[in-house]
C-alpha cells in the first residue's frame, strides 16, 4: 500500500544573527566578533528585509523560527520579540516551533528567562565538549561545569531544549567518546532534554584548526576510528530513547528539530540577514536566496533597498530534484515518492540510477518501499558515495 504524501515539510524563517565574543577556531560560519552592537539598527534592518520577504511569499503558514550565528544569545531580546511579532504578522502560524542557539558562556539563566518571554520555546546550546582539555582545543570559552549549569537553567525555563556536542576530536578514543557520551545522555535524563545534535570535527578550508592540521600541530582520529565513533553514537543513542532522526541529530519521540525538518525535507524557508541562504517556490519554479555576507554591508543595503540580497538564482529541475536527494537521504525517514513528485515535478525513479538503486538495496545501503526510499544505518555511515552512485548518469 502505497503511503499518501504527508504535505508536512513547513515553511520556516531562518535569522542569522553574525556577532560572537570569540571566533572558535573551527568554525566557518559567517560569524564575527563584535564589542558594540547598534541594536536598534539591527532589528529595523531584520524588520524591513522580513517586509520584503513576505510580499514575495504572502499566504504561506509558518511553521519554524530558528536565531542562527553567531551567537544569538548576545541579541538584545527585545530583538528577538520584535522579529517573532512581525513574523506572525507576516504569515499566519501554526504550533509555530522557535528556536534561538546559545552558547553557555555568553548569557545566563536571566538572560534565557527575557528570551523565552520574547517568544523562544527552544533553546540549542552549543556546549560542544564535556572536558576542559578539549573545550580548550575547541576555543571554547565556558567550562563544562558553566555548561552544565546553564543547560540545566535552560531546561527549567524552555520547553524544549537540545545541545551540541563535536566527536572526533584530535586525539579522543573510542573509550573516552563512550564515557562522555554516557555522560550527557544521563544529564539530558536528569535534566528532561529531549534533543542532541552529535557531529563530527571536520576541518573547514580557511579556518584556524585546519591550517593547523595541515601543517601538522595535531592528527585526528583515522576514517575507520570515525566510524567506530560513529557507530558508538548511534548504539548509545539509540539504547537511550534518542533515536537518529538525522545523520547527526537524535531525539525523543516526537522531539525533532522541526525547523531542521523543513530543510531535509525539502521545504520553503525565507532567510533574513547576513549571508543567510533561503529557499522560495514562486509560480513553480524554486529559487535559491543568499544574503550579502558582510555585516555592515548588508545593513547598509537594507537601509537604502529594503532588502540585502546578493543572490536570487532559479534552480534548474535538475539541480533542485538532486537537492531534495542529497538532503532527504540524511533522514532515516528517506525520500517520500509523492513529496518528491511535487516538490521536484518528476518522479523519484527518473532521477535515481535503477541500477545503482538495485544494487545498493541488495548491499544493505538502501531500504526501500511502495512509498520511500531511505538509507540504512549503514548506509548513512557512506552516505557521500551512495548519494553520488543513486546520481550518476550513464
Amino acid at each position: 500500500m502505497i503511503e499518501s504524501d504527508p504535505h508536512d515539510e513547513g515553511f520556516g524563517l531562518y535569522v542569522h544573527w553574525p556577532f560572537c565574543v570569540s571566533k572558535c577556531p573551527y568554525c566557518d560560519f559567517n560569524s564575527h566578533v563584535a564589542t558594540a552592537i547598534d541594536q536598534r539598527a539591527w532589528r529595523e534592518a531584520y524588520l524591513r528585509e522580513m517586509a520584503h520577504f513576505a510580499a514575495l511569499a504572502p499566504g504561506r503558514t509558518l511553521t519554524s523560527i530558528f536565531f542562527g550565528g553567531g551567537t544569538p544569545s548576545l541579541m538584545d531580546p527585545d530583538t528577538a520579540a520584535a522579529v517573532i511579532a512581525a513574523a506572525q504578522r507576516h504569515w499566519p502560524a501554526a504550533e509555530l516551533e522557535i528556536t534561538l542557539e546559545a552558547n553557555p558562556g555568553t548569557v545566563d539563566a536571566a538572560r534565557f528567562a527575557a528570551l523565552r518571554a520574547a517568544g523562544v520555546n527552544r533553546l540549542s546550546m552549543g556546549v560542544q565538549a564535556l572536558n576542559e582539555r578539549d573545550l580548550r582545543v575547541l576555543g571554547r570559552r565556558h567550562s563544562v561545569d558553566e555548561a552544565r549549569a546553564a543547560w540545566r537553567a535552560a531546561a527549567r525555563i524552555f520547553p524544549r531544549v537540545s545541545f551540541d556536542l563535536i566527536y572526533a576530536r584530535p586525539g579522543q578514543s573510542a573509550d573516552a567518546w563512550r564515557a562522555e557520551l554516557e555522560d550527557a545522555l544521563r544529564e539530558t535524563r536528569e535534566a528532561g532534554i529531549s534533543h542532541l545534535s552529535l557531529y563530527q570535527l571536520t576541518m573547514e578550508e580557511g579556518t584556524p584548526m585546519a591550517a593547523a592540521h595541515a601543517a601538522g600541530a595535531f592528527a585526528l582520529p583515522d576514517e575507520d576510528a570515525a566510524c567506530d565513533l560513529f557507530e558508538i553514537t548511534q548504539e548509545l543513542c539509540a539504547a537511550a530513547g534518542f533515536a537518529a532522526y538525522e545523520i547527526s541529530n537524535h531525539a525523543a519521540p516526537g522531539q525533532e528539530c522541526r525547523h531542521n525538518l523543513v530543510y531535509w525535507r525539502g521545504g520553503d524557508y525565507v532567510g533574513i540577514g547576513p549571508g543567510a541562504h533561503g529557499r522560495l517556490t514562486v509560480d513553480g519554479l524554486t529559487c535559491a536566496t543568499r544574503q550579502i555576507k558582510a555585516p555592515a554591508l548588508w545593513l547598509r543595503r537594507v537601509a537604502a533597498e529594503g532588502h540585502g540580497t546578493q543572490d536570487c538564482e532559479t534552480l534548474a529541475a535538475e539541480t533542485r530534484a538532486e537537492e531534495l536527494v542529497m538532503m532527504g537521504l540524511r533522514l532515516s525517514e528517506g525520500l517520500h515518492v509523492q513529496r518528491f513528485m511535487r516538490l521536484a515535478g518528476r518522479p523519484l525513479a527518473a532521477v535515481l540510477n535503477a541500477a545503482a538503486l538495485a544494487r545498493l538495496t541488495a548491499q544493505g545501503f538502501l531500504r526501500q518501499a511502495d512509498s520511500r526510499v531511505a538509507a540504512t544505518p549503514r548506509g548513512r555511515l557512506a552516505l557521500n558515495e551512495v548519494t553520488r552512485q543513486l546520481l550518476l548518469h550513464a
